[in-house]
């Protein structure tokens, strides 16, 4: 038995990390989201019990009584977290899990230093780049929350030198670093080196902007599986390896997809200090303001929406503050009741986290054929009749496509402006993220309706049932 366990223990893991793979898959679709979910937690658990099962461990009461107080603070969390608030929930689970994994680099170091015990090279190099990515994943994803949440600024927070300042920081990581690999049982410089590495986590995520917290937040979770794979070297444990390097995979590929959505590059969005969190006009939107827009009521939108044929609804980050996605799904089904035809069209970047409208809408039910990602729904906008915009702003402007001069030149957009009628329901004339001017609220066959995007939703149901 004493023989088996080793080798069974490995082909648990095995197991666990094909499922990690399967539910990964499937968590590339909204359809087969929820799969894929439950298929990594299964995966999950078997590692869990696999990795309890190990002689290594050595004191079962203590991992009991966490994983009790963890798995009631995950359930309640689960079922006491709005909808609308999941961004700010994921910033916090990528803190927790890089704080995780630098707390296991922490304890084998102090581990080693009570012991005496040599410490090899690689141990060492592998707890170093350990607190390193754990310490940065920490801060940085509580500072992320602290945006989300409205405790601080999402604007961009700058100050003069603070990219060199930042590069000072990185050296002093290094150096330390370097020293501990000639002198490892250094404790003041160990402690050292951990609080540059969570000043640096502040560090990297203040200057950047609310609007980018998608890419963010993917960042972030990469950054949280790197922190979980050298771990696994820190510890030995080929399940943490593995599950560590797919969640940092998979990271980086969402990262690079929502960059691609933004039309800029990593290093952009991470130094360029970029947006002005809405409300001010940057230059090259001049002129814009003179123009004339065409406003109806709820009354006319409710006409050109119940006797249009087909339409797409573009939710946007103002349907997720307003929590109007219930409402958005309750007039859907009442022009399917007149016949209408009924899609929606989700911007990669569209919310604060990445799939965040997929998750909203996921909430209030709504059919997952119904969802079309901008690829395949951009070229249906020609024959759609009525293309219902419920607050998004930069993802649907047109000046994107020609205008060079504007911030978001090269952005891929929905195509909204393509449709024979468009309706967009906003509170007012501000600006989105990228502070410029949306030319497709002065288009000609643009329909402003001012207000709340529930309320004016709720007018909206309310008129189209008495058609």
């Amino acid at each position: 038995m004493t023989d088996f366990l080793p080798t069974g223990i490995q082909l648990t893991y095995l197991v666990a990390a094909s499922l990690f793979i399967l539910g990964l898959k499937k968590l590339g679709s909204p359809a087969t989201a929820r799969a894929g979910n439950v298929w990594a937690a299964v995966g999950m658990l078997l590692a869990i019990v696999a990795t309890l099962l190990d002689r290594h461990v050595l004191n079962y009461q203590m991992i009991l009584i966490a994983i009790v107080i963890g798995s009631i603070i995950g359930v309640v969390a689960a079922y006491k977290v709005a909808m609308t608030e999941m961004p700010q929930m994921v910033g916090l689970l990528n803190g927790l899990g890089g704080s995780a994994s630098a707390l296991v680099a922490v304890g084998e170091f102090w581990r080693l230093l009570s012991t005496g015990e040599p410490m090899p090279l690689d141990s060492n190099i592998s707890m170093l780049l350990d607190v390193l990515i754990g310490g940065v994943t920490f801060t940085g994803s509580f500072i992320a929350f602290a945006k989300l949440q409205g405790i601080m600024s999402g604007s961009p927070i700058t100050f003069p030198l603070q990219q060199p300042f930042n590069a000072l920081l990185l050296i002093g990581y290094v150096v330390g670093s370097g020293f501990l690999i000639f002198d490892p049982g250094n404790l003041p410089v160990f402690l050292g080196i951990v609080v540059i590495s969570l000043i640096l986590g502040v560090m990297f995520v203040i200057p950047i902007g609310g609007g980018d917290m998608p890419v963010v937040i993917s960042l972030l979770n990469s950054f949280s599986g790197l922190a979980a794979a050298a771990a696994g070297f820190v510890v030995m444990n080929n399940m943490l390896i593995i599950a560590g390097a797919l969640v940092g995979a998979s990271g980086l590929i969402l990262t690079e997809i929502m960059c691609k959505a933004m039309n800029r590059s990593l290093a952009n969005v991470l130094f360029s200090a970029f947006g002005t969190g809405g409300g001010a006009v940057a230059a090259g939107a001049a002129g814009a303001t003179d123009q004339t827009v065409h406003s109806i009521d709820a009354e006319e939108g409710a006409m050109m929406l119940g006797y249009a044929r087909s339409v797409v609804i573009v939710p946007g980050y103002g349907m997720a503050v307003a929590q109007a996605q219930h409402a958005v799904r309750e007039l859907a089904d009442q022009l399917d009741r007149l016949g209408v035809e009924v899609k929606y069209a989700i911007h990669p970047v569209a919310g604060r986290m990445p799939g965040h409208m997929n998750v909203l809408l996921a909430e209030a039910n709504v059919p997952y054929p119904q969802l079309y990602d901008m690829d395949d729904i951009n070229p249906q906008f020609d024959q759609t009749d009525v293309a219902l915009v419920i607050g998004a702003n930069d993802v649907v402007n047109p000046a994107a496509r020609h205008d060079s001069a504007s911030p978001i030149y090269g952005m891929p957009i929905l195509d909204v402006d393509h449709a024979k009628h468009t309706i967009v329901i906003k509170r007012g004339m501000s600006t989105g993220f990228a502070g410029v001017e949306n030319e497709l609220f002065y288009n000609q066959k643009t329909m402003m309706l001012f207000g709340s995007a529930k309320d004016m939703v709720a007018k909206l149901v309310s008129e189209v049932k008495q058609l």
